[in-house]
């Protein structure tokens, strides 16, 4: 479009330097880096209801294309089959699981006493015991944090419900927020807005079918190498470590720990043994699961994804360590589509450029030498 087919309002526009798509991507960004910066715990939280939203609505559509019914259906059918089967394991397995927690929960503190008497043995492990402390362990500072995390866990129960509706309704209902979202960009933007969320949405479903996949393989093979090699509480230190394994590189090394600790008062080959199998589970499911799952799907790199756990834990806390891989997956998938693919490409490249140069040159010197000669 040339300037003298502009309206008025979009020559002023453009002399200015700025334009209405402009200025609605400098809104957007500006809020949502407010919004970071003043309440970040609560954007992540809004993020870890859209994800679980995806995720209903993932199933929900898969339920609705085989059973030719309408979605919402379809999304009904899919959070009915998990309450059913939620509700079908809890009371099969929920005696055991029962016992095998309180189990757990009694025997954890033996195996630290018999852990701290086995370090006392060492000169290495009485400075690690005089590091940590008795004073700081049992402060008044460690008191009030207690005090203030039991009380702030109401807090988090409140949050869950929050995130369980923001998920229900993302699910039923997209479209309403989906049309409410497009309509803050500029209308000249709004189809590859309309694009780019379908990408977005595209590449957490992927990221969340790899996710659960590694998810069950972990805890299968975590406790059924625990069985195999006879400690006590399988079950559910196997339900822990696949639960755990949502967080990537961090949620392993959690899930040992209470294995380790049961280990401990059976020697230093029982102790081997389980740190073995904690170690060829996750190796198993880093150097061949993951990678053959997510071949299709999402490949992250190893380092961006510690990196990005690293900050967001640090700024975030437990919300953040949780969220940083979907969300590093997101930002991966917005940075080639938006910036790269929509800003940088479009740069042409110096060679072009010159050689265009040239060539409208080359007809001016042409010209100018055959007028020389006449």
């Amino acid at each position: 479009m040339t300037r003298q087919d502009m309206a008025p309002h979009q020559r002023v526009e453009r002399e200015r330097g700025w334009s209405r798509p402009s200025i609605s991507l400098a809104v957007l960004a500006a809020a949502l880096i407010l919004f970071l910066v003043l309440l970040p715990g609560t954007v992540l939280m809004i993020f870890a209801g859209m994800l679980l939203a995806v995720f209903f609505r993932a199933g929900g559509v898969w339920l609705a294309r085989h059973l030719s019914l309408r979605p919402v259906w379809g999304v009904a059918l899919f959070l009915l089959a998990i309450l059913l089967g939620l509700a079908l394991a809890g009371t099969a397995a929920a005696p055991a699981i029962s016992t095998q927690f309180d189990e757990l929960w009694r025997q954890i503190p033996d195996a630290a006493e018999s852990l701290t008497s086995r370090l006392e043995q060492y000169a290495w492990g009485r400075e690690i015991l005089d590091r940590m402390g008795e004073a700081d362990i049992w402060s008044g500072a460690f008191g009030g944090a207690a005090t203030q995390a039991l009380g702030s866990a109401f807090g988090y129960l409140g949050n869950t419900v929050l995130l369980l509706f923001i998920a229900l309704y993302g699910a039923f209902d997209p479209g309403t927020y989906r049309r409410g979202f497009i309509k803050l960009f500029a209308p000249s933007l709004r189809p590859e807005a309309s694009e780019v969320l379908n990408e977005s949405v595209a590449t957490l479903q992927s990221w969340l079918s790899a996710q659960l996949i590694s998810m069950s393989v972990v805890g299968i093979l975590t406790g059924l190498g625990l069985w195999l090699i006879g400690i006590p509480l399988a079950l559910v230190l196997g339900l822990i470590a696949g639960l755990l394994a949502f967080i990537p590189n961090v949620g392993p090394i959690l899930a040992a720990i209470p294995g380790l600790l049961l280990a401990v008062p059976d020697g230093t080959n029982a102790v081997l043994m389980v740190l073995a199998v904690y170690l060829s589970v996750q190796t198993l499911e880093s150097y061949v699961v993951t990678p053959l799952v997510q071949k299709e799907k999402v490949s992250l790199p190893p380092v961006l994804v510690i990196s990005s756990q690293l900050i967001f834990g640090t700024l975030f806390g437990l919300i953040g360590l949780a969220m940083a891989t979907p969300l590093t997956a997101l930002g991966m998938q917005l940075i080639d589509r938006v910036y790269v693919g929509a800003w940088l490409e479009r740069e042409r490249p110096s060679s072009e450029i010159i050689t265009e140069a040239s060539a409208n040159t080359k007809p001016e010197t042409s010209g100018k030498a055959a007028r020389l000669s006449s």
